[in-house]
């Protein structure tokens, strides 16, 4: 029964795969309760009131509201329960927890070009630790692409020009089909990676099989200066410019009079489309790298000004 049971659904991987399935079962066992009670009335309907049958047909007098009322409030509550619980579930999936792994993903047609914060890179593969929450920040190059990986019960689009974000925490060791889920283009269906969930050690020693690079930070204080940014914007600079030392999660005043919070995609905002939100006390004079940077450059820069966020903003 198990096996015939395991060949329907996929594996349950992650520690967020119980919690959407038993949301699944429970509305698919309410489903079909309900429907087995309207297919039983309408078979018991169809015999008790059948042509030629004795069955008394006199119209009720008034309307039976206690009824009404019963078969409205009793669904209208479940149904609101099982809201509620789902509600719980999502924002649970799009809160992931600070100790998390953050993983930079860009989908492209057609592949899945993977950072690491070590700065080792992957092609349609994630290597990742089992029992540690791993957070991955995506973003497309191209068109709109899905991160698909139906062990972990995790989904989410993959937007050209903003970051998106999923998280999981596998609980198994294995090896788990990653699929992209929205057409693409012509090669859509090739579009599908593996993401390898190891042990502890087993990890350690994949890590130390491969080449060390610069970690991404390294890379992007390496863009942040050739790309001319701390030209502007460091302390030792003549040129009036926003500082950025620890701006990462900070409220920044905006010159309209609002604020925003200085996150991944306010930072990429910046870059490619700097008078979008304009620093408040600062003249809109900043060049944009829209088409003259990559995004592999952009994470890596991201990542470098994320890496100051715990100081405190000049």
């Amino acid at each position: 029964m198990r096996t015939f049971f395991n060949s329907l659904f996929p594996t349950s991987a992650s520690n967020l795969a119980p919690e959407v399935d038993h949301i699944y079962f429970a509305l698919l066992a309410l489903c079909g309760f309900v429907a087995f009670g309207v297919c039983v009335a309408i078979v018991w309907f169809c015999i008790r009131y059948r042509r030629g049958s004795r069955a008394d047909r006199t119209p009720p007098k008034g309307s039976p509201i206690r009824l009404e009322i019963t078969w409205t409030v009793i669904p209208m509550i479940i149904f609101l329960g099982l809201f509620f619980w789902a509600a719980e579930v999502f924002f649970g999936m799009s809160r992931p927890p600070a100790d998390a792994t953050e993983i930079y993903v860009v989908g492209k047609q057609w592949m899945w070009k993977v950072q690491h914060a070590d700065g080792r890179r992957e092609i349609n593969e994630i290597h990742v630790p089992v029992g540690h929450p791993v957070k991955l920040i995506m973003t497309s190059q191209d068109v709109i692409h899905d991160v698909f990986i139906p062990d972990f019960r995790n989904k989410q689009d993959v937007v050209p020009g903003r970051y998106t974000t999923e998280w999981f925490t596998p609980t198994k060791p294995g090896k788990y089909h990653l699929f992209c889920s929205q057409y693409c283009g012509t090669d859509h269906s090739k579009m599908t990676g593996w993401v390898y969930v190891m042990e502890p050690a087993e990890h350690a020693k994949w890590l130390a099989s491969q080449p060390a690079p610069d970690s991404l930070v390294a890379e992007g204080e390496r863009a942040f200066h050739m790309r001319g940014c701390s030209g502007c914007h460091e302390v030792n600079s003549t040129i009036h410019a926003p500082l950025l030392d620890g701006i990462y999660g900070k409220r920044v005043p905006l010159a309209d009079g609002t604020f925003v919070t200085a996150d991944e995609q306010y930072i990429r905002d910046s870059i490619l489309l700097p008078n979008k939100q304009v620093a408040a006390g600062f003249a809109p004079v900043m060049p944009t790298y829209q088409g003259q940077i990559s995004e592999d450059e952009l994470n890596a820069i991201i990542a470098y000004l994320k890496s100051s966020g715990g100081k405190e903003s000049p």
